[in-house]
């Protein structure tokens, strides 16, 4: 249970860098490819933070 909830972090602190890359370099400096790749690379985190939670949930409700 402690890798999954490290991993829940690590997954956490992915999307809080790349909202950051995406704003700053994305928007401020308006250079969109990096826009599009801190926006895929928050779908994928989310996609698997999501998978994460499932796997937690279903263990948790077999006794």
């Amino acid at each position: 249970m402690g890798k999954k909830l490290f991993l829940n972090v690590l997954y956490n602190i992915g999307i809080f860098v790349c909202l950051i890359t995406g704003y700053q370099y994305g928007i401020v400096q308006k250079q969109y490819g990096y826009l599009l790749g801190a926006v895929l690379i928050i779908a994928i985190f989310i996609m698997l933070k999501i998978k994460l939670l499932k796997e937690v949930k279903n263990a948790q409700k077999k006794p």
